[in-house]
């Protein structure tokens, strides 16, 4: 950090943010509309803060009592003004805000950008929108004082690697009586937001609904409200348009996308609040992180008060909006919204209706749900994990693929089709369906028609760890306990055989394997899943799912459970064991245990051995060998 004579200082920008800076320079977005999309959504949130801050403290609006965003283009100093009335921030915040990673989401932002195949929409959901500036402007003054603060701190920085900080002059200073100053030197290329015409447009595409009036001064200083500056949410809906929501949803979940559901009401009676949330239509790339919430903002009265309020539940964190409430108080902390009975029965209102017009959507719109389900299905999942209240309304909506075919399928469906005394609903879990497609525990279900569910999200392998039914039909893995599909019929009575062995000799041979593998395995059967391959590998009926045990194990979570190893007793290679000596019988016992681990995904404990057990049966299958 260094000084000079007129106390500016010059600060060195984080390696992050330097390097987000090169890319806004150097513009890697065609659409350079966000920069005033983003700068007037941080112009709202300053005025939301204060009004919030003056509830407790009025003495904070004196001086610039009127709360507006006022813009202003000049076409001789090549420059555009955005203003603020809002709470403004002191030397340290500026810093803090505007030079750091800490508080600005730069380091995920980047890391998004480099997931992402555009990055457009990104800006906004991690708080680096202020950068955007600098696609337009090649150096930018912030001009910027606190509400309650006798002081006024300027940060000036043309994108390089870093900024510098000064009191504001004296003629900064007076402009900015509370609030903040952004001015803008436009590059050549970024002229057209010279013209108000062309500010306006911008700001009635993305910025209509914002609160607060924006306010566009033309050359003489007079002011124009540019915007509607009203609260959408709290019109009726046989006011607006379809383009309407469609601004509305683009101003607050900062997207570019179309909503692909609209839900808009006011609830009345014991509470009484409006809401208007959005179903968007692209998932963001961050969706699946855990510590990723939802952004349902909470308004009391018009005064906005946070979007921390988890107003939904976290399966139901892709859903964007407002709700503003007419009973709760101003000064929530977040003690009280954890806590309060009032957010609680919102909460639950809100959740039941959004899942009611999902259940609509699902049956009066199956592709618009299907769109739906495709983009937000897998969080949707971790409600039958974590919501057992609405498991059955969510396993109703849930969409699978299946082995009937590439179309994914309703449990609805599902059990409209089953077969003559099916009395399950069988699945698989695995890390792909077309490994899952191959799998030998389909054998016996595919000879008779039977369809699988293939469920290929890491979430399926908790859910369906707890009991599951749907329409009285429990739901049953087929890498799980004892499965037995005798009583359903095979599509063709010529794949009936009878040639395994007897029953003592089918005793011999499982307990010829059973020695021969000692506490390799927890247990060797007689399987009723194969019909065509030698073994199979499955989980205990009281113990984890096969995937499930995987996934734990990976984290060293997993019990170590051994897994069953079951046999096909009329392929000829689990019959050859009942006829081999001992030492043959304990190498074919132990090449059908490899043999089952390679057919569930997995590396035998031994590749070596593996690879010689194999060598020498084949040899001596081609006659080569003794």
């Amino acid at each position: 950090m260094n000084g000079d004579a007129s106390g500016a200082q010059s600060h060195q920008f984080q390696a992050e943010v330097a390097e987000l800076l090169s890319l806004m320079v150097h513009s890697v977005y065609s659409e350079t509309d966000v920069f005033l999309r983003e700068l007037v959504s941080n112009a709202s949130d300053a005025l939301d803060k204060l009004r919030y801050e003056a509830i407790s403290n009025p003495a904070l609006l004196t001086g610039a009592e009127k709360l507006a965003i006022q813009i202003k283009p000049d076409a001789t100093a090549k420059t555009v003004t955005i203003a603020d009335t809002g709470i403004g921030m002191d030397r340290q915040e500026l810093v803090d805000n505007l030079g750091t990673v800490a508080r600005s989401g730069t380091k995920a932002f980047l890391k998004g950008l480099k997931e992402a195949k555009d990055g457009l929409g990104l800006i906004g959901q991690f708080g680096v929108g202020f950068y955007s500036a600098f696609m337009v402007g090649d150096r930018i003054t912030v001009t910027s004082r606190r509400a309650g603060a006798s002081e006024a701190w300027a940060w000036t920085s043309s994108g390089g690697a870093g900024f510098e900080m000064a009191p504001a002059s004296a003629e900064q200073a007076s402009r900015v009586p509370r609030g903040t100053e952004m001015v803008l030197h436009l590059k050549d290329d970024a002229a057209r937001y010279l013209q108000p015409f062309e500010l306006e447009r911008v700001i009635h595409t993305y910025s209509e609904h914002i609160l607060f009036p924006i306010e566009l001064l033309d050359d003489k200083g007079e002011a124009r409200q540019v915007n509607a500056a009203s609260a959408l949410w709290q019109r009726p809906k046989s006011e607006l348009k379809p383009e309407d929501y469609t601004q509305a949803y683009r101003s607050i979940a900062m997207a570019f996308d179309e909503p692909a559901l609209t839900l808009h009401y006011k609830a009345e009676g014991r509470q009484a609040y409006a809401v208007l949330l959005f179903v968007p239509t692209t998932p963001p790339f961050d969706l699946a992180d855990p510590g990723r919430k939802g952004r349902v903002k909470l308004y009391v009265r018009r005064v906005y008060i946070t979007d921390d309020a988890d107003l939904l539940p976290p399966w139901l964190r892709f859903v964007r909006g407002v709700v503003d409430s007419e009973d709760l108080p101003l000064n929530l902390s977040r003690e009280m919204l954890q806590n309060n009975p009032q957010v609680t029965q919102i909460r639950n209102g809100l959740t039941g209706r959004v899942i009611g017009e999902l259940e609509t959507c699902a049956t009066k719109e199956p592709e618009t749900w299907s769109k739906i389900w495709n983009a937000f299905g897998v969080v949707l999942k971790e409600g039958l994990y974590e919501d057992h209240e609405r498991r059955g309304q969510l396993l109703a909506l849930a969409r699978f693929a299946t082995t009937a075919g590439d179309v994914p399928r309703s449990l609805k469906d599902y059990v409209t089709d089953l077969k003559p005394n099916q009395t399950e609903i069988y699945y698989l879990v695995g890390d792909s369906a077309e490994r899952l497609k191959a799998n030998p525990k389909l054998e016996a279900a595919r000879a008779r028609g039977v369809e699988v569910l293939l469920l290929t999200d890491p979430i399926d392998a908790f859910w369906t760890a707890m009991p599951q039914e749907f329409e009285g039909k429990p739901l049953r893995s087929l890498s799980q306990g004892d499965v037995d599909f005798g009583l359903v019929p095979l599509l063709d009575d010529k794949a009936k055989t009878d040639d395994k062995p007897s029953t003592d000799d089918e005793a011999g041979i499982l307990k010829a394997v059973k020695e021969a593998l000692g506490d390799k395995v927890s247990d060797v059967r007689a399987s009723q899943r194969l019909t065509e391959s030698a073994a199979c590998l499955v989980a205990g009926a009281q113990g984890r799912d096969r995937e499930l045990e995987r996934l734990l194990a990976r984290a060293n979570r997993g019990s170590g459970a051994k897994p069953i190893l079951e046999l096909n007793m009329r392929h000829d290679l689990v019959k050859a064991v009942g006829t081999a000596e001992k030492d043959e019988a304990a190498e074919l016992s132990n090449l059908l245990l490899d043999q089952a681990c390679i057919l569930d995904g997995e590396i035998p404990a031994d590749p070596a051995a593996f690879s010689r057990r194999l060598n020498i049966f084949v040899v001596r299958g081609l006659g080569k060998g003794s």
